[in-house]
């Protein structure tokens, strides 16, 4: 574990910017809009329409392409903040390569990890024209469509601001240039595939830690989201396969799918009483199948139970069936086929938890420290102190992370146990 990894501080902190960065905050709207929803509205948008493109062509689609650009694109956003659109068009046409160059240079310290190959493609991301062409276009499909699933929200409180209706033909106008691809077509049609993009967008409205106030407040969509690119970035470390990457993301994107039908049941809850757990996952996939999977081409449905049911196990789907591999080292040394679809669920978990803990650890360093998080800061802490994955020192992470408080306590907890 030579070299800083992918998965480190400074990108972990870059990335939880974007939950501060406020969408539409010079219009009338009645809830924040972050960045950190949007894009995470936007990778979902971008798996609905890759999946049209690719039952319209069988492997038209680079699946890691459209993740990695999904991630280049929204630090590429963080870095430049909340720029209002007409400005960042206006300002990338005209020097839209020297600003990708200064973007770029922003991100080399904390994106340059070991071997650098996450650096060298997001700078042949921006500046090759002939680099991911399809994904491009589909992610660049998806920004708009999830700008419009805003906007839609917001027309609805002040149609009558001044510029308003402006604003809504120029969304439309660059959604209509994307007609060509399969799924925004589908989606146009406001029917079924909308609806399955209408319930994930809900996710914006559950909060995290609901039990607490936190800086910065958190999604269950915004939190999927990081889980899956933190998930993308521990694979990548570890060395794993492409097809583990693509698999690892799209499993922490949606690994908490089913709370749009159930919401956030807390760990603690859970645990509370024997068998617990296991009347809550029955329940969720009795409304997965009820309710959510009906809003997807029935071909897709094996794949989302796949992303959604047991979550955090190592797997593979074997003749349509998904399959537990029990030994933790399995997924490492064993050779699995790509067709086999293996899945990282472990390492989702570590991801997940290290989300929550630095969901916790943040707010607490802003001033809200309430008896749930630090419980929960001090209970995710001890779970992982020490503790190295295949390419990750997560003990490391989770120490530049903790709140000097907890950290005493803890101490202090272990003094008085000698």
């Amino acid at each position: 574990m030579d070299g800083k990894g992918l998965l480190n501080a400074q990108v972990i902190d870059l990335v939880y910017d974007a939950a501060s960065i406020r969408r539409w905050n010079d219009q009338i709207n009645p809830m924040d809009f972050t960045e950190l929803d949007k894009q995470a509205h936007k990778m979902i948008i971008a798996y609905v329409l890759a999946k049209f493109e690719e039952d319209r062509v069988a492997g038209s689609v680079d699946w890691l392409r459209l993740i990695e650009g999904g991630i280049f694109e929204m630090l590429h956003r963080i870095v430049l903040t909340d720029i209002k659109p007409p400005v960042f068009h206006k300002m990338m046409s005209e020097k839209g390569k020297e600003l990708n160059a200064w973007v770029c240079g922003q991100l080399e310290e904390a994106t340059n990890c070991r071997d650098g190959g996450f650096h060298q493609r997001m700078r042949q991301y921006f500046f090759k024209s002939d680099y991911a062409v399809l994904e491009k276009r589909i992610l660049k499909a998806a920004h708009f469509l999830a700008t419009q699933w805003e906007f839609n929200i917001l027309y609805k409180m002040c149609p009558f601001i001044n510029g308003i209706d402006q604003i809504r033909q120029e969304i439309e106008d660059q959604i209509e240039d994307h007609y060509d691809l399969l799924g925004v077509q589908k989606l146009s049609l406001k029917r079924k595939t909308a609806g399955f993009v209408d319930l994930c967008g809900q996710l914006r409205f559950q909060k995290r830690w609901s039990q607490s106030p936190r800086i910065p407040p958190t999604s269950v969509l915004g939190h999927m989201l990081v889980v899956a690119m933190m998930t993308y970035m521990a694979l990548s470390d570890g060395n794993a396969g492409g097809d583990r990457l693509v698999n690892g993301f799209f499993g922490g994107l949606f690994h908490d799918l089913p709370e749009v039908l159930t919401r956030d049941i807390t760990s603690p809850i859970k645990a509370a009483v024997g068998g617990l757990d296991d009347i809550i996952k029955e329940y969720e996939c009795r409304q997965m199948e009820d309710k959510l999977l009906p809003l997807l081409p029935s071909p897709w449905h094996a794949e989302i139970r796949y992303y959604t049911e047991d979550e955090f196990s190592d797997r593979i789907l074997e003749n349509g069936e998904s399959k537990r591999l029990e030994d933790p080292e399995e997924i490492w040394t064993r050779d699995i086929p790509k067709e086999l679809r293996p899945m990282d669920g472990r390492c989702i978990r570590c991801c997940d938890h290290l989300a929550a803990f630095i969901e916790a650890s943040l707010s607490i360093r802003q001033g809200i420290r309430s008896r749930h998080l630090l419980e929960g800061a001090e209970r995710l802490y001890a779970l992982y102190a020490g503790k190295k994955g295949h390419g990750v020192d997560y003990g490391k992470l989770y120490d530049e992370f903790i709140p000097l408080e907890v950290k005493e306590k803890l101490q202090e907890g272990s003094h008085h146990e000698r």
